[in-house]
């Protein structure tokens, strides 16, 4: 995967908590208690990222997952009537996500962490369906790897040394 760097600081990211869990560790003194955030973040405009944080504190777990999937933003192509360019499968470890194109007015159709990705991403026509394991994080960090691999014509067309009128057919 190649991830192109995205200035962060330029775009406005809304953010979205899609987990909190929290994780006991029993030491001689008792247990130590401290929380994990699977946050998303992204500007409705074709740029998405995810990121994990961990701290004692809730608020602080927050924060921390924020600036970890600022740093992580990658760009999603996007398509006239704001769904993907073409289908698409993503998988990470046991989680394998499958995104379907889908025509305007459908919306967003797909589980949680899934829905969470696409609606800050900016796509509001989407199929998504959630194979496998439905560990939030891994679903998420899926449908990452599935958005990051899809190819607008333009870029299939460079590709091939084609025109797009010919891709498209």
């Amino acid at each position: 995967m190649n991830r192109t760097i995205i200035d962060a600081s330029q775009l406005e990211l809304t953010e979205k908590v899609v987990a909190i869990k929290r994780v006991t560790k029993v030491v001689k003194g008792g247990r130590n208690f401290r929380f994990t955030a699977l946050v998303v973040v992204g500007d409705k405009n074709g740029h998405i990222g995810a990121g994990l944080g961990k701290a004692t504190e809730i608020p602080e777990a927050i924060r921390k997952g924020k600036e970890d999937a600022a740093k992580k933003l990658i760009t999603v192509a996007l398509d006239d009537n704001k769904s993907i360019p073409h289908d698409a499968a993503g998988k990470h470890t046991g989680a394998s996500v499958l995104l379907k194109k889908a025509p305007k007015g459908t919306g967003i159709i797909a589980g949680g962490p899934a829905r969470a990705v696409s609606e800050l991403a900016g796509i509001e026509n989407i199929r998504i369906k959630s194979l496998g394991s439905n560990n939030k994080q891994n679903v998420v960090l899926a449908t990452l790897a599935a958005l990051e691999s899809l190819k607008t014509p333009e870029e299939v067309a460079r590709l091939r040394g084609k025109t797009v009128e010919e891709i498209l057919g």
